[in-house]
């Protein structure tokens, strides 16, 4: 299966290193462990601020990057393939790119199984029973099982924004209240 047609999606940095890291979670046969990994990792820089700098500032050294990530995964109960990954990258001074990294990979995995991927925005989390109903809706209209890789923006204030390759919809409430401001503006 060539990874090339995901450099669409993301970019080339991160796909190199996510494709790189699918060959090997394949190889050794932790494909899904590895993606669980990255989820519960991609949860943490969610929900921290601190996280989140100390991936995208260039500010801070390979060598403290490294430390605190380590004892990141070691708290989170990451390692193996995914706790080595997060050494190189921060090593190799690509942590910025990181988000993408997690972003390819499940793309390439998805892929891999068969899958497709949604991108989805809401404004909150989703809990399980959300997600697996969204997916049903999704592989109703696609035909096609749908692999969910959500992202949180409070911004939108409510619904979902959800892309599937070309294809959006755009059911947020930022979007309806500006459509409605716009008609009224056009009535006033």
């Amino acid at each position: 299966m060539p990874v090339a047609d995901t450099s669409q999606l993301i970019s080339g940095v991160a796909e190199r290193y996510a494709s790189s890291l699918f060959e090997l979670a394949l190889e050794e046969g932790v494909v899904e462990g590895v993606s669980a990994d990255l989820d519960r990792f991609q949860a943490l820089l969610d929900e921290s601020a601190d996280l989140k700098r100390l991936v995208a500032s260039p500010v801070f050294t390979a060598e403290d990057q490294s430390k605190a990530l380590v004892a990141i995964c070691e708290k989170a109960g990451i390692s193996g393939l995914v706790a080595n990954f997060l050494k190189v990258v921060a090593g190799n001074r690509r942590l910025f790119a990181l988000p993408g990294m997690i972003k390819g990979f499940k793309i390439i995995a998805a892929r891999h199984r068969g899958e497709i991927t949604a991108e989805v925005t809401s404004a909150h989390a989703l809990d399980q029973a959300q997600e697996n109903e969204l997916k049903a809706a999704l592989k109703g209209v696609t035909g096609k099982n749908v692999a969910i890789a959500v992202t949180v923006d409070p911004s939108i204030l409510g619904g979902l924004i959800v892309k599937v390759g070309s294809r959006q919809i755009d059911t947020s409430l930022r979007t309806k209240l500006s459509t409605l401001k716009l008609a009224l503006k056009e009535v006033g």
